[in-house]
């Protein structure tokens, strides 16, 4: 028996047994192992690249999200100013600082660390106003030229 026959004759019976071992229900899967290890050896970098590229995508997708929950804030705290200096404003336009008040409020709940204190009292006076408008019926009408309450 030649050395080219006993490697030959041993691969064989390494493939068979492999392949036995990977179908009888043992937790030992060599195929699979095997595999992983290959796909390891390949794509190793760019794996570590890829999980580097999707943190910084995370870390870009956190600033805009915070970005546009400082927006939101930006908006109701104008609007409660202009509130606060008497002009007035028509039901529509309540109805949409109201809606931009729900998805700040939603942000704030789902990022606790957020820093919400600033805009608390705020949206307080601006439901304030919007539910005493709503009992008197004295929104602003579209097309008045009224600036005062």
């Amino acid at each position: 028996m030649s050395i080219r026959e006993i490697i030959s004759d041993g691969s064989r019976l390494l493939l068979i047994a492999l392949t036995i071992i990977q179908i009888a229900p043992v937790k030992i899967n060599p195929w699979s192992s095997l595999a992983r290890l290959i796909r390891i050896a390949i794509y190793g970098d760019v794996s570590k690249r890829l999980d580097a590229i999707a943190a910084k995508l995370d870390s870009h997708i956190n600033m805009d999200d915070r970005r546009t929950a400082d927006g939101h804030r930006a908006r109701v705290l104008h609007f409660n100013n202009e509130l606060l200096r008497d002009i007035s404003h028509t039901k529509e336009e309540f109805i949409e600082v109201l809606a931009e008040i729900d998805l700040y409020e939603k942000y704030c709940r789902e990022h606790p660390d957020y820093p919400n204190n600033r805009a608390v009292l705020a949206i307080e006076n601006i439901r304030d106003i919007y539910k005493e408008r709503l009992q008197k019926h004295d929104f602003l009408q579209e097309g008045s030229k009224e600036t005062k309450l």
